[in-house]
């Protein structure tokens, strides 16, 4: 694969992109970039770039699969996704970006970093190979790894365990590197650095989080080891200030484009990867399921809406006419009305060409659906996610989603806008992962306190972001008051005793923190979606089910009869078309089932008791 991708490098770095710090200018001759006068500073911030991308495609499929949203188009990748009838298209991107752009570079990073004795940046290497290599390893199963980045064409491939432990060894070598002193000479880990800023002591967190992620995601196995896992988490981020969060920014100047974008898919540089991913056009809805999470409407919630839903669901401007006793006149006044859930698992909604787009008439004022279709025309309450950036029409860093007359259309999410948040480690999935092995120790008072503090984690880490919108018209990007996150931790929408407390409990609120990212799937696959045959913890994910649009043709590719049959479930994606085309010999010997329909439903190794 190295000769295939080496390319890559010489090709990123003929662009030069500077995101909201100035050390990202790549300083080098930009009439001859090669890969031997690269520094390491100017090439650690593109393989943080492409490996992000990669997880934030991963994640925004993933969030299809697992029923966080789904789509008003009902084919490609954003339309059959949703359906569980996936095609081989839906594969390249996170593959792509991680080979092509991050991985086919580490090894000139590396060279370069021994040379110079830049040793902080040789951990940060290490931790980013195994981090895109376990994203692999959850996302195909099986994949080309030890002969990967060699000069071998055709690599073999290797299997889910390999590549697992290959990857806690990385962590490892990482950490030693870290915990060595740079001479004075070296590059500083700053200048190159877009996660941390250089603090080494982040990176060792952001290590120990991963271990900690990584080895609760073995809780299929019998050599599951609770104790290492919360030793992990001891070590992991211990706050929210501790956390590897990355800021973006809605910068007018981020055009995205081949020449002055992301030069694998044009986008902008300084953007969310969710928001690049999932939210630069309308298709995306959130699903009922989701949204009765966060209004508390599941099977045996609460009813307590999270404080959270108006920041997490968009929400869009309407217009109403109230009489006004001191004008003794009616007056058009604005109201928002945030989002309802599409109901994919128990409506046909999708199979009846729905939800279609809305549309709003800034002569009228008033929202439509485009068709003849009575039953369509409710579409309205479904509100998408799409936000706007430079390259999408924004004409000011805000970012909602604007009609010409100024009415907004969509508040967007807090995770979906341009200047959105990109978590890579957080405390919040410390305090989660925490409660859980602690639940299942028996120990439920103090997974009841980690529960807890991971709720309200969450809710601090989203205000840190919001509180920087200070003086946004944008009604979604309003703080969270600090008042409204206690009462709702003390409601009944959370476990107050240890005897309330279940895993579903701890999950539910884990889904929501976790919200589009690849964790979410992962953590579904284990608990078996909502088969209730894990342990004894029951349904952990009560109301979840196939979407009910499911066809004869996604049977062939997720053919379990019922919940109980590990097949039943959407468990893994297909090779994607370049190691069809040009490694199927390796393929085909990595998997019995490489080559079959069904290779959907077939558990990667970790999901494997």
């Amino acid at each position: 694969m190295k000769k295939i991708f080496q390319f890559s490098l010489a090709l990123l770095l003929t662009f030069s992109f500077s995101s909201c710090k100035d050390w990202l200018d790549v300083n080098v001759n930009p009439d001859y970039p090669t890969n031997v006068v690269a520094s390491v500073s100017s090439r650690l911030p593109w393989i943080q770039h492409h490996y992000n991308y990669g997880y934030g495609a991963a994640s925004i499929r993933a969030a299809s699969i697992t029923g966080q949203i789904t789509s008003t188009t009902f084919t490609g990748t954003n339309g059959v996704l949703p359906a569980w009838n996936p095609t081989i298209a839906v594969s390249t991107t996170p593959y792509q970006h991680w080979f092509v752009g991050s991985a086919a570079n580490l090894g000139d990073l590396m060279t370069k970093a021994e040379e110079e004795q830049a040793w902080h940046y040789l951990g940060a290497a290490y931790t980013i190979r195994a981090m895109g290599f376990m994203m692999m390893l959850d996302w195909y199963g099986e994949i080309p790894y030890t002969e990967s980045l060699s000069s071998i064409l055709t690599p073999a491939y290797s299997d889910g365990k390999t590549i697992f432990d290959g990857c806690m060894a990385d962590l490892d070598k990482a950490l030693e590197y870290f915990e060595m002193t740079q001479p004075t000479e070296a590059t500083a880990l700053s200048k190159g650095d877009n996660w941390n800023s250089g603090n080494v002591e982040k990176w060792k967190k952001l290590i120990y989080g991963l271990k900690a992620r990584w080895l609760n995601n073995l809780s299929k196995k019998a050599d599951y080891n609770p104790t290492a896992i919360l030793d992990a988490v001891s070590k992991g981020p211990q706050s929210v200030v501790e956390s590897t969060i990355i800021q973006h920014v809605n910068d007018l100047s981020d055009k995205g484009g081949t020449t002055i974008g992301d030069v694998l898919v044009g986008d902008p540089l300084k953007t969310a990867y969710i928001f690049n991913t999932g939210a630069w056009s309308d298709w995306a809805r959130f699903t009922k399921w989701y949204v009765d999470l966060l209004d508390n409407t599941f099977t045996g919630g609460s009813g307590v809406v999270d404080p959270r839903a108006d920041k997490m669901l968009p929400s869009s401007q309407h217009w109403e006419k109230v009489f006004s006793e001191s004008t003794n006149s009616y007056v058009t006044t604005p109201k928002f009305i945030r989002t309802k859930g599409v109901d994919v698992i128990k409506t046909n909604i999708r199979l009846n060409k729905g939800p279609m787009l809305s549309t709003y008439s800034t002569t009228t004022k008033k929202w439509s659906v485009n068709s003849t279709d009575p039953s369509r025309k409710g579409d309205t309450i479904y509100v998408n996610i799409r936000a706007l950036c430079a390259a999408t029409g924004a004409t000011t860093s805000e970012s909602a989603y604007t009609s010409t007359d100024g009415t907004i259309l969509s508040t967007g999410t807090f995770y979906t806008r341009p200047e959105s948040p990109t978590d890579v480690m957080t405390y919040h999935e410390m305090c989660f992962i925490k409660a859980e092995v602690l639940f299942r120790q028996g120990n439920k008072a103090e997974a009841l306190t980690a529960y807890k503090e991971g709720i309200r984690a969450h809710m601090l880490a989203m205000n840190t972001k919001l509180k920087q919108y200070a003086g946004s018209v944008n009604p979604g990007k309003k703080a969270i008051n600090d008042a409204d996150i206690e009462t709702f931790i003390s409601s009944a929408a959370v476990a107050q005793t240890a005897a309330e407390l279940t895993m579903a409990k701890i999950m539910q609120q884990k889904f929501i923190a976790m919200s589009f990212t690849q964790q979410n799937w992962n953590d579904m696959r284990r608990f078996n979606f909502s088969a209730g045959n894990v342990g004894s913890f029951g349904v952990v994910y009560p109301d979840f089910d196939r979407p009910l649009e499911f066809s004869a043709e996604a049977a062939t590719k997720i053919p379990g009869a019922t919940k109980a049959d590990v097949n039943y479930w959407f468990r893994r994606i297909s090779q994607c078309s370049h190691e069809v085309n040009y490694n199927s010999t390796n393929m085909k010997a990595s998997n019995p089932k490489a080559f079959d329909l069904d290779i959907w439903s077939v558990p990667v190794w970790w999901d494997q008791e």
